[in-house]
């Protein structure tokens, strides 16, 4: 996707307008930091002094470096992805795989088959799919159009956050603080993970954008195999419970349904 450096066409070559014609370099710092005022003060006063063709020969010299420090920064601001999930804009119910593809780039995302569980795969959007740090699956309600966000899953070592702050290998207590109170979760299963059944009401319960998140849970594997199996994944507990803190889970797996 093009991307363009915020007020480039300044920085290439002199801007008209303003009043005073000046070039637009200065424009830009004037438009982009406040802390080198006193240096523009001294460089209009300079350039009222003397003829009008030395202008951007001398502003190149002076000014490269702190154009350097100052462009720099914003430019590696501006095309850096993000890898925050919220419930607008980009990933808002009604996007869709073509969106995805011009806001990350085409060569970022491909459409594949993905695990669902017990052995059943589905076709599936995924972002940075050769990247497991950045990788992003969105599921579709229309699998044909590949349109309309049905789920977004988080998992394995991405490091994406989801709606309210929630990231992978959190702990139950900082899961917890998230919501503002402990929630509700089942049991553990053969795999010794629990999944959130209820924010009870908590701040997670009600994410801007219409969408809910949710977690699963994996025991730390140095907790006993025997207390993990009396918590059955057929009965509900609040997290608060000391059974279950006993377990020292962690956020293994994040699912954002509409």
């Amino acid at each position: 996707m093009h991307e363009q450096l915020p007020y480039s066409p300044g920085l290439v070559s002199g801007e008209k307008g303003g009043g005073a014609n000046f070039p637009g370099v200065i424009r830009a710092l004037v438009l982009q930091t406040t802390h080198l005022a006193p240096l523009l003060c001294k460089l209009l006063i300079f350039l009222m002094a003397v003829p009008k063709a030395m202008h951007k020969k001398w502003i190149s010299a002076a000014l490269a470096p702190a154009l350097a420090l100052q462009a720099g920064p914003l430019w590696a601001q501006q095309r850096a992805p993000t890898t925050v999930v919220a419930c607008s804009g980009t990933f808002a119910k009604d996007t869709s795989h073509l969106k995805l593809a011009m806001f990350f780039d085409s060569k970022n995302i491909t459409f594949t088959d993905v695990e669902a569980g017990e052995g059943t795969k589905v076709p599936a959007s995924v972002l940075f799919p050769n990247d497991p740090k950045r990788r992003l699956e969105v599921w579709w309600s229309n699998i044909t159009a590949r349109k309309d966000i049905y789920l977004i899953v988080i998992g394995g070592e991405s490091t994406w956050a989801a709606p309210g702050g929630l990231r992978l290998g959190q702990t139950l207590e900082q899961v917890e603080k998230l919501n503002h109170k402990p929630f509700k979760l089942k049991g553990f299963d053969k795999d010794s993970i629990a999944t959130g059944s209820d924010w009870d009401g908590g701040a997670l319960a009600t994410v801007a954008g219409g969408c809910k998140p949710g977690v699963s849970l994996r025991a730390d594997a140095k907790a006993s195999a025997e207390k993990i199996g009396e918590l059955s994944a057929d009965k509900e507990y609040s997290s608060s419970d000391p059974e279950i803190r006993a377990t020292k889970p962690t956020v293994s797996e994040i699912i954002i349904g509409y």
